[in-house]
């Protein structure tokens, strides 16, 4: 009980940090959350507007006339070309007069298009002062029913600027209205949302985007509640400050049309009818390039993308308060998981799919129904509580699990380990009586091995040798008893259950011997003699258990059965075959193997016979052998020696086979099938 009740307000003091983290928009978080929910960016493939376009004045212009600002005549001869837009939006400045004529000519020039808007920028400082007169034109553009909608206390709470650089009267005059472009860059310096209006002089002004929708639609701007202003029939979400957050596209989908292009007349006036014109500058050195998530982009292009994501119907929603249950759903998932799984590999494995499936879910929301949920403070409240949970529940478990891994740790696959470990009472302490497939296998000839080599050399050899077949023993769920000079002892379901034990100590013999061809293909390499050994596998009901004394202890098996084993595994050398298992391991295996009988044998020590069999590889060859083997027995079994000699012999022609080597010369010896009595060990 107390246990949980340490779970809880642990996993419950994780969500109150990750929701504050969340809410108040904390670094370095915020800058994550923001990096890495721009794969939503990715995710679409969503196009702009086909009724805006941007006409930049850009290095080929530049090439022709000049670098910019350039006399306001050429521009004027541009616009000119422009006036059959629904509306034109101007991302420039013209703070300053030129000469008198080239001014009439601009401002000429934009009043002939039907809807014109210009631009300004709020700053918190500047170096040019706003005459009454300015401020009377300008103030013809604040958005008077919307500012007439906020009251004190509501929000959006627009953002304030104190100052303003604007363009000069016979421009503002020209123009139908003015829009500020100025806006605010997220805590990562990157472009992620479009200002819905500014307050200047106590006077709220809209952006140039949301003026030129004003223009297009001839409708006004209005305040629904804290977090939605609508335009017409489209509602816009907007955050406290009254920014809304932009659907960017990718960068090559925008239609750019050249000044130079439009000046000369290869882009017929006629093309901009109906549309929103935004005209702006790109050319290095003089244009406003903004960082965003799909990297740098004109400045114009903000407004671009707030008009396609309202005309395409691709504006973002931000429901209110989704995020915070997702991220209390990913908070809590590992406490619920630790409660009902044992295993970390499951706890761990369920509360990260669960947040695949939610991050999955939630893109899906983005893609295709434009909703935006944060999905970093989800994760960093999973990770947070997985590890703080995983942390607790390995604190908590350590005293009882400690003793288990110090003894198992060194001769137990790490799966197995972790199985123990999450069920301790598979481990009966003093030994108990189980049934096990017990594996011997040994190195043939290593006396003279060992002869040929020094000692450091002969241990290295034996390191490059017992790790692939220790490898072979934990891969298939065993557990490596012990290292008895050149041999290796294992054993298969204890500690921990294993179902089909028998079938898990032969696939573990045939890789045994599989890897071992590939380690005597390195040694022939170096001139090292390879190495040959022979298994003998046995299941029967043995004792299992800490065996020792109090303070030195050894975790093996004991019994008739296991001496069987190491018996049968000496005997592989005269039937001159790689891996014997007895008949009680052939009656338990559930899978497809190939083996042979071979015949009954005595061991010393015992009195009853045991059938052999020997265990070949898994492959045709072994197949038609084994067809050919069972022929050429039956033949001997029914006293046929003329029949079972010439099927000995042509096994021997055609495959070199041993046991038939073996068979033969009791054939020829007309020695009958039976039990053979081993006198040694």
């Amino acid at each position: 009980m107390k246990e949980r009740i340490l779970y809880v307000a642990t996993v419950f003091f994780i969500l109150i940090v990750t929701t504050f983290l969340y809410l108040y928009k904390v670094d370095p978080f915020e800058k994550f959350s923001l990096a890495f929910n721009d794969i939503n960016f990715e995710l679409q493939s969503k196009t702009p507007s086909k009724d805006v376009v941007f006409v930049a004045v850009d290095e080929p212009s530049v090439n022709v006339y000049g670098r910019w600002p350039w006399d306001r005549s050429v521009i004027a001869k541009g616009i000119e070309k422009l006036e059959e837009a629904d509306v034109l939006l101007l991302d420039m400045i013209f703070s300053e007069t030129s000469s008198k004529g080239d001014d009439k000519k601009l401002s000429n020039a934009i009043a002939s298009v039907n809807n014109s808007v210009c631009g300004f920028f709020l700053r918190h400082n500047t170096t040019q002062y706003i005459g009454d007169k300015e401020l009377e034109i300008l103030s013809d553009s604040s958005l008077d029913l919307l500012q007439s909608q906020i009251s004190e206390h509501s929000k959006p709470n627009f953002v304030h600027a104190p100052y303003a650089e604007m363009n000069i009267i016979p421009i503002l005059e020209s123009c139908t209205l003015s829009g500020s472009f100025s806006t605010l860059s997220s805590s990562d310096h990157l472009m992620r949302s479009y200002p819905i209006s500014i307050y200047y002089k106590n006077l709220l002004y809209p952006s140039l985007a949301i003026q030129g929708l004003r223009l297009k639609l001839n409708k006004d701007i209005e305040r629904i509640d804290d977090l939605h202003v609508s335009i017409g029939e489209n509602i816009i979400g907007v955050d406290a400050k009254g920014f809304i957050r932009l659907n960017y596209y990718k960068k090559e989908q925008y239609e750019v049309i050249s000044f130079l292009d439009v000046a000369q007349g290869t882009v017929k006036p006629e093309y901009f009818k109906g549309k929103i014109v935004i005209f702006g500058i790109t050319d290095v050195g003089s244009s406003d390039v903004v960082s965003t998530p799909l990297g740098a982009m004109s400045g114009p292009l903000l407004h671009y993308t707030f008009i396609s994501n309202l005309f395409q119907g691709h504006l973002i929603k931000e429901p209110k308060n989704i995020t915070m249950i997702f991220i209390a759903l990913m908070v809590l998932m590992p406490l619920m998981v630790v409660l009902i799984f044992k295993r970390v590999f499951y706890r761990v494995t369920l509360s990260l799919t669960s947040y695949i499936v939610v991050f999955a879910y939630i893109k899906y929301l983005f893609v295709y129904q434009m909703i935006y949920i944060d999905t970093f403070y989800p994760l960093l409240g999973l990770l947070i509580s997985m590890v703080s949970v995983e942390v607790l529940a390995f604190s908590i478990q350590e005293n009882s699990t400690k003793f288990l891994r110090n003894a198992f740790s060194s001769y137990l696959s790490s799966d197995l380990l972790n199985k123990l470990v999450e069920n301790p009472k598979a481990l009966e302490l003093g030994g108990e009586s189980k049934e096990l497939s017990i594996l011997f296998s040994d190195i043939r000839g290593f006396t003279n091995i060992s002869e040929s080599m020094s000692p450091s050399d002969l241990i290295k050899l034996l390191n490059r040798y017992f790790t692939p077949m220790t490898k072979s023993v934990m891969d298939n769920s065993g557990m490596l008893d012990k290292y008895i000079g050149d041999a290796v002892m294992a054993f298969f379901n204890a500690p921990v259950n294993v179902k089909e034990h028998a079938d898990a100590s032969c696939r573990s013999a045939l890789d045994m011997i599989e890897k071992l061809k590939n380690l005597n293909i390195e040694l022939e390499s170096e001139n090292i003699v390879p190495i040959h050994i022979g298994i003998g596998i046995n299941t029967a009901d043995v004792v299992v258990g800490n065996m020792g004394s109090d303070e030195r202890f050894n975790y093996t098996v004991i019994g008739d059965g296991v001496n069987l084993a190491s018996r049968i595994e000496g005997l592989t050398k005269n039937y001159g075959v790689e891996i014997l298992i007895t008949e009680f391991t052939a009656k338990k295996l559930n899978n497809t193997f190939i083996y042979r009988e071979i015949e009954p044998v005595q061991v010393k020590g015992k009195d009853e016979a045991v059938l052999i069999y020997e265990l070949m590889p898994i492959n045709e060859k072994s197949k038609e052998i084994k067809i050919a083997y069972d022929n050429a027995m039956n033949s001997y079994k029914s006293g046929d020696f003329v029949e079972a000699e010439i099927l000995f012999e042509k096994l021997i022609e055609d495959y070199d086979d041993n046991p038939s080597k073996y068979f033969l010369l009791h054939v020829q010896d007309k020695h009958p099938w039976g039990v053979n009595k081993m006198t040694t060990k």
